[in-house]
């Protein structure tokens, strides 16, 4: 008898192991779009006569798509995996983003197809924002709630060191491709490469489909609103109806964990190649790096929310981020790789006191009934928000002040908008105890 909880664990972890393995490689084909972005697309996929900036604007605006679309992937994916099933939602978007990405490694290019090129690019970066803008739903939830209540924040971490094991998998794959390719053969075939590795995610997303069980908490929900015909029509309806403070404190919660980040990872890399002279290896290798020892810190800080609770390490993480931007740009200036190195990685280790907890705080927020719709949206308004503006709000407050101290003032106010998010959060939860704890009472 006492040995029946071990198949349990093991079966939480293959779920945990599983959904992080998809959010990983479904983050990496989100990256390595806007590596390519940067690298190829502005020559391949836009007339050769447009100006060079105007062709990487372009290519940029493709990028952004990905971003534009992810609310709707959150609502759409959301709406189905609150009515059929968190692995039904979460493989149907694996398979989206694994079709969606490979065929962007089978485009042919404006010189071969025209203005349909293009046009082909932008339908499948939406197809990977709508994807994307699903999986987390999906992926967290699989996890957390196939996971005992004293461990969620433990499970919960394993989907989000996918962002920082996507990074490091899509940096590495163009660094490979780049040393072991010529310039020329990297340009006219390598660089589909990492796009045509993606097909692997299909059959991640047959895995999900096929071999993981539906978590136990959603179907005794399910069931139990099945026989009371209490079963929403419409998740999101009801989300927005009388959860939508959750929904718009989750967002606010988000914004500085995807500012601080996308700023880290992107702005930063430009900042210091671009404007400081340091070399482009040097910022990416400090990403790297950085990503690298955010993977365990994440999972930390997961298992410390279990003991000590999601929203205290939350508003740690959002004091700490903002006032560290004041050190990272003076760091960065120095053009020493060691402090480079340091400012972007302290960074990323700040942020994972956010993002750690963040998927059981936000599974937290909502009933089971309606939890992927609420959590997703409130996931990806964070995002457009945060990560969707904040490199070109970052540039143009750096063209108009001449100074990062103006940016970094930026992102402690984001993280201060994050900070009041969750303090509110903290207080409606403290309110709602006492409430349960009165009507005990009577």
């Amino acid at each position: 008898m006492t040995a029946q909880p071990m198949p349990a664990r093991r079966s939480v972890a293959k779920v945990a192991l599983t959904a992080s393995a998809g959010a990983a490689i479904e983050w990496y084909d989100f990256f390595i779009y806007g590596t390519a972005a940067a690298l190829v697309f502005p020559r391949l996929f836009f007339p050769a006569d447009l100006p060079p900036y105007v062709a990487q604007i372009a290519a940029f605006s493709t990028f952004a798509v990905g971003f534009v679309a992810r609310p709707f992937g959150g609502v759409l994916f959301g709406h189905f995996g609150d009515l059929f099933g968190r692995k039904r939602a979460l493989s149907v978007a694996l398979l989206v983003m694994g079709v969606a990405t490979t065929c962007v490694g089978l485009l042919p290019s404006y010189a071969t197809a025209g203005v349909l090129a293009p046009l082909l690019l932008v339908v499948l970066r939406f197809l990977q924002g709508l994807a994307v803008g699903g999986q987390w739903g999906g992926a967290a939830l699989l996890a957390i709630e196939s996971a005992p209540s004293h461990r969620q924040g433990f499970y919960g971490s394993f989907v989000q060191i996918g962002v920082p094991i996507g990074v490091v998998l899509a940096n590495s794959v163009f660094l490979i491709a780049g040393l072991v390719l010529s310039h020329e053969a990297f340009v006219e075939w390598g660089w589909r490469i990492p796009f045509l590795l993606s097909i692997v995610l299909i059959g991640v997303g047959f895995y999900v489909h096929l071999r993981l069980e539906e978590p136990q908490a959603f179907e005794e929900a399910a069931a139990v609103a099945g026989e009371a015909g209490d079963r929403p029509r419409s998740p999101l309806v009801e989300v927005l109806k009388n959860h939508w403070g959750n929904v718009l404190l989750a967002g606010g919660a988000f914004i500085a964990n995807n500012t601080c980040f996308y700023v880290a990872i992107t702005y930063a890399v430009a900042y210091g190649s671009m404007t400081v002279g340091a070399p482009e290896s040097v910022m990416l290798a400090a990403v790297m790096i950085g990503s690298i020892v955010m993977i365990p810190v994440l999972i930390a800080c997961g298992a410390l929310s279990d003991r000590y609770g999601r929203r205290g390490i939350f508003m740690w993480g959002a004091v700490l981020s903002g006032l560290w931007g004041f050190a990272m740009f003076p760091l960065i200036q120095t053009g020493s790789p060691i402090a480079i190195t340091a400012a972007i990685g302290v960074e990323l280790v700040l942020i994972s006191l956010m993002y750690g907890p963040q998927a059981a705080l936000f599974a937290e927020l909502f009933p089971v009934k309606v939890r992927y719709s609420g959590a997703s949206l409130g996931y990806q308004i964070g995002a457009v928000f945060g990560g969707g503006f904040a490199p070109i709000i970052a540039t143009a407050l750096f063209a108009h002040f001449q100074s990062t101290w103006s940016i970094a003032a930026y992102l402690f106010a984001m993280c201060m908008v994050s900070l009041v998010s969750v303090a509110i959060l903290a207080l409606r939860a403290a309110r709602e105890t006492r409430r349960a704890g009165q009507g005990g009472a009577r």
